[in-house]
């Protein structure tokens, strides 16, 4: 089953209670996704650091084939 958005931003909302997080569908198909993440804890973090945290918070939803979240495209950094 698809994931909606407000899903996966609860997911990352929890790792990240301060970020700020958008979430876009972006084919409608509630298959694939973009996410922009935003939070004060990638300060000093390389790209690599900062995705995989994110990627830690969605606890394994994008785990193989059967996975419930099919594609993020993946935004992260420090706020200016």
């Amino acid at each position: 089953m698809a994931m909606q958005a407000h899903e996966i931003e609860t997911l990352i909302r929890d790792s990240f209670p301060d970020a700020k997080i958008t979430i876009t569908d972006l084919a409608g198909d509630g298959n694939h996704y973009a996410a922009e993440v935003i939070d004060e804890s990638f300060r000093g973090q390389n790209r690599v650091q900062q995705q995989r945290a994110v990627y830690a918070a969605l606890k394994g939803k994008m785990d193989g084939a059967q996975g419930e979240l099919h594609a993020l495209a993946l935004t992260t950094k420090a706020p200016d």
